[in-house]
């Protein structure tokens, strides 16, 4: 088993930034892509990006593209999103999921293991 926590959301004013991460724990060896979502208030999931395991490959969604940065560290387990210029339509809970390949995938189907998500909330 693999867990995955979020940590790093809040409460932001639009224009402003934040730095999100998910640690991995548990039985992670091996090759992993890791991949970011939102469910927004709506209930409306949306992926939002997504890296594999050597960072040589990103992926993201139309409406962060620009805006928002996925990284990681291996050595630390830790997968970060880095959230800039944010708008009220990016409030949402962000979660993060893991796949045992390499390769960044969109379908939230092709996700292994979930966080259970961290909230954001962009408002002034």
């Amino acid at each position: 088993q693999v867990q995955l926590v979020e940590s790093g959301g809040g409460l932001v004013q639009p224009g402003g930034s934040l730095r999100l991460s998910c640690a991995a724990s548990g039985s992670i060896s091996g090759i992993w892509a890791m991949g970011w979502y939102r469910l927004d208030p709506d209930q409306v999931r949306e992926f939002v990006g997504g890296i594999n395991w050597s960072s040589t490959g990103t992926n993201y969604g139309e409406s962060v593209k620009g805006r928002f940065t996925i990284s990681r560290d291996n050595a630390k387990n830790t997968v970060y999103l880095q959230m800039n210029s944010l708008k009220s339509d990016d409030t949402a809970v962000y979660s993060c999921a893991a796949r045992a390949d390499s390769s960044v995938r969109i379908q939230p189907e092709d996700y292994h293991y979930w966080g259970r998500g961290t909230q954001v909330t962009v408002s002034s």
